[in-house]
């Protein structure tokens, strides 16, 4: 396993970015907010505690957006090119990486899909990575070194 640096950033490369570990989960969600919001079929992003992300170039303009859940999502775009590079769901610790701005997004498959009761019906998964009508819950589906990153993040409490 690389746990080295991995690096990213927009199209225009006004911003750029380095991940400082490996992400600790990946989600390919197919929700219709994800479809609506990336313009496509799904949105791939990499779960990564937010100071293992390292601003290399900037800055970012932070989106308010709104999200199914009601508690909205904050959204890191290039001021420039506008693209989404991460966002923060309910916590500003962890940042939800878009996989297709990293430099080698081909590192970092999916470990899970998730909401696929609405996925597009012309797209078919694979077998490689397991496949859950909504949400999951962590405790059942991560590997034991992401929760104890994860429990670190959010202490019980």
């Amino acid at each position: 396993m690389d746990d080295g640096s991995f690096d990213g950033g927009c199209d225009c490369r006004a911003v750029r970015y380095r991940l400082h570990a490996r992400p600790m989960f990946v989600h390919c969600c197919h929700c219709r907010w994800c479809q609506r919001e990336t313009g496509t079929a799904f949105a791939l992003n990499a779960l990564i505690e937010t100071d293992r992300v390292e601003l290399l170039a900037g800055p970012v303009d932070v989106v308010d957006t709104p999200s199914h859940s009601g508690q909205g999502q904050r959204i890191a775009r290039c001021p420039a090119c506008r693209l989404a590079v991460w966002s923060h769901y309910s916590s500003p610790h962890l940042s939800f990486v878009r996989v297709g701005t990293l430099d080698d997004p081909d590192r970092f498959p999916p470990d899970i899909h998730i909401f696929t009761s609405s996925k597009q019906p012309w797209v078919r998964l694979s077998d490689d990575a397991p496949v859950v009508p909504e949400y999951y819950r962590s405790a059942e589906r991560w590997p034991a070194a992401s929760l104890a990153r994860r429990k670190a993040l959010f202490p019980p409490g």
